[in-house]
């Protein structure tokens, strides 16, 4: 997605939406990058750094924002990008262990 293609968008009904939205983006643009386009290594770093903060979140915030990422994953038209961010909560530590 360009940077005009974000700016048609509609505006988010949340800035915890905007915020998920902006996340998302980076994200799945890093786990499709290339080792010519990003070093693999500060790839890895970053993920791994976003799980850590998501693992940080209280049950409520974790809650909110899996729930905001099935709403996001329904709404996706890219099969690519519905299964990443579907698989998004278990990836990136958003799911309680007793689940």
């Amino acid at each position: 997605m360009t940077c005009y293609e974000s700016a048609l968008k509609p505006v988010y009904s949340s800035l915890t939406h905007a915020l998920a939205e902006a996340l998302v983006d980076v994200l799945w643009f890093i786990e499709g990058s290339e080792d010519e386009q990003l070093d693999q290594d500060d790839a890895v770093k970053v993920l791994e750094g976003v799980a850590h903060l998501a693992g940080k979140l209280s049950s409520d915030q974790r809650s909110e924002l899996t729930d905001l990422l099935g709403t996001m994953a329904e709404a996706e038209a890219d099969p690519g990008r519905r299964e990443f961010l579907e698989g998004f909560p278990e990836g990136f530590g958003l799911l309680d262990d007793a689940v």
